[in-house]
């Protein structure tokens, strides 16, 4: 059974830091580029990063110089550390794994990120 499970999210003031985790089970993590999204009140859900098997990583325009994408192959883990968080980072954060050679997706559950000015 595949389980994606997300942890790390809170309550934050304006300027501070969050690092959220993704921990993976049931796939070969290795093979599987890992991606974060958020999907905000009323909003669509958006990609905020995504770091590929090769370790190549690429972020929303509105998080690029504040987010940072990371995996950890050996604990099966994504990480994304957030710093300097701003009120419109606001959001349940969801981890996505994506295996570009099974051609299989999955989510976790969500967690959410709430930023107070």
């Amino acid at each position: 059974q595949v389980q994606l499970v997300e942890s790390g999210g809170g309550v934050v003031q304006a300027g501070g830091s969050l690092r959220l985790s993704c921990a993976a089970s049931g796939i070969r993590f290795s093979i599987y580029d890992m991606s974060w999204y958020r999907q905000a009140p009323g909003k669509q859900r958006e990609l905020v990063a995504t770091i590929t098997t090769g370790g190549s990583t690429n972020y929303a325009d509105s998080v690029k110089g504040r987010f940072t994408i990371s995996r950890d192959n050996a604990k099966s883990t994504s990480y994304l550390q957030m710093n300097s968080l701003k009120a419109e980072d606001t959001a349940v954060y969801f981890c996505d794994a994506w295996g570009p050679t099974t051609r299989k997706q999955y989510w976790g559950q969500g967690t959410q990120v709430t930023v107070s000015a």
